[in-house]
Formats: C-alpha cells, structure tokens, sequence
C-alpha cells in the first residue's frame, strides 16, 4: 500500500473543465491494484485556499494502472471551468 498527493493544474485563467496528471515511480504497483484519489481536505496551492479545495465541485478519479510505473489522476470541474492548481490525496493497494 502507498500514499501520496499529486497537484491537478487546470492552467491559467480561465481554465478549463478537465485536468489529468500521471503519478509514477510506484514499483510495487500491479494492474489489479485498487486505487483512489480525491481532493485534498488540507492541501492548500499558491492559487487556492484549504476552504476552495472544500468547496470547489471537482469529480476526481484515479485509473489507468501501468503495472511497476503508476496511475493517472483525473479530474473534472463540475461547475463547468475552473483555473489554478488542487492539490490531490491518492492511496493504493
């Protein structure tokens, strides 16, 4: 099992809708390992405080699994755009 956080950049003003970042380096990683990833409760960025991270509307998810390498993260303004860095908890195991 593993754990870690991982920065969502939806760029600059004004955004966009989608945003994707790869973890790697995660050896012990096999496809039929489970994982998840969600915004970070406690994680502020230069460009967003811990209250935005709580209540901003962004579906996150975690899936394309390279055995021995890692994951991607995804995620997707609900609200329609969204600029700026999130900072994301993701586990696996």
């Amino acid at each position: 099992m593993a754990a870690g956080t991982a920065v969502l950049d939806f760029g600059s003003w004004p955004g966009a809708s989608m945003a994707s970042t790869a973890v790697i380096g995660q050896r012990g990683i096999q496809v039929t390992s489970q994982v998840s990833a969600a915004i970070s409760l406690w994680g502020a960025t230069t460009g967003h405080s811990i209250d935005e991270h709580r209540v901003e509307q962004i579906k996150v998810t975690a899936g394309n699994i390279v055995g021995g390498d890692g994951f991607t993260i995804n995620g997707e303004c609900l609200n329609s755009l969204t600029y700026g860095k999130y900072t994301i908890d993701w586990v696996w195991g």
